[in-house]
């Protein structure tokens, strides 16, 4: 008799210091490769990950999401322990469940919240242990500043001047559903989310800001760089050891192994 296939999720974090990013490269060690010598060491087939999104060389998560289709029939909290307990220390799996065979980690994803940390004072970072976590801006930024210029990422627009040179895209436009900038004592962190983003979009939302904190543009200046679609208009590339890929939101429906009723089967049938 032929196993049933089963699709299932997997919610993980890491500290990206020591991975050259999510995606498979040849020779290099990645989130993907190490996750999927696991995966297969466990169901003892290959296996073909797909993940939420592909998080640069050195950019840490609390919350990526993946997923794999496979004919393994452990259950989910056997899986859970099995492939937890052959994960490096810097990768660990947060959960694991079953979920409806039309999820799929990429294209299921309703929004993402990728967070960036600023260590603001010139007392260095290692003072408090943060120093892979965070990037060291000595210089005073003015955090209403910064608010005024990133409500301008906000709603549907392109993102041209925002992105960097690489990876697959057939349009620039993305939209922002909130970019929130606070203050926590020394660390000022900025929190964007979004339904999708462009290579390296984040940090070079953060390197603009961070000209307007200091006071080398005015925030309204935001705004005419997105509309330039330039790149060469906007601020520098934050490093990436600042940013955290902190949650993905799905569809409800779709973490359920299973469809309830009709009208369900007709809804994800129309949003394919």
């Amino acid at each position: 008799m032929a196993r049933v296939e089963r699709t299932i999720a997997l919610w993980v974090a890491y500290d990206g210091t020591e991975f050259h990013g999510w995606q498979n490269q040849l020779d290099l060690r990645t989130v993907q490769y190490v996750m999927e010598d696991a995966l297969r060491r466990v169901v003892r087939h290959p296996v073909n990950l797909m993940g939420s999104g592909r998080t640069d060389a050195g950019v840490h998560a609390a919350g990526h999401v993946s997923s794999f289709v496979t004919t393994c029939e452990l259950d989910a909290e056997r899986l859970r322990h099995s492939i937890g307990s052959r994960l490096p220390k810097d990768l660990s799996l947060i959960a694991l469940r079953d979920v409806h065979p039309h999820f799929h980690a990429t294209r299921s994803a309703i929004s993402k919240l990728y967070r960036y940390r600023i260590h603001n004072t010139q007392g260095r970072p290692v003072e408090h242990f943060t120093q892979r976590y965070t990037y060291h801006f000595w210089i005073p930024l003015d955090v209403e500043g910064m608010r005024a210029g990133g409500r301008h990422f906000l709603g549907e627009q392109d993102f041209a001047a925002m992105a960097s040179k690489g990876g697959h895209r057939e349009t620039t436009v993305r939209k922002v559903l909130r970019c929130d900038i606070e203050r926590h004592l020394d660390e000022i962190r900025i929190d964007v989310e979004g339904t999708g983003f462009l290579y390296k979009q984040v940090r070079t939302m953060v390197g603009t800001l961070l000209n307007v904190g200091r006071g080398l543009w005015e925030p309204d200046r935001v705004s005419d760089i997105l509309k330039s679609t330039d790149r060469a208009n906007a601020g520098p590339t934050a490093p990436a050891r600042g940013l955290c890929l902190q949650w993905v939101r799905y569809p409800p429906e779709l973490l359920s192994p299973e469809v309830n009723t009709r009208s369900d089967v007709d809804q994800m049938s129309n949003a394919e």
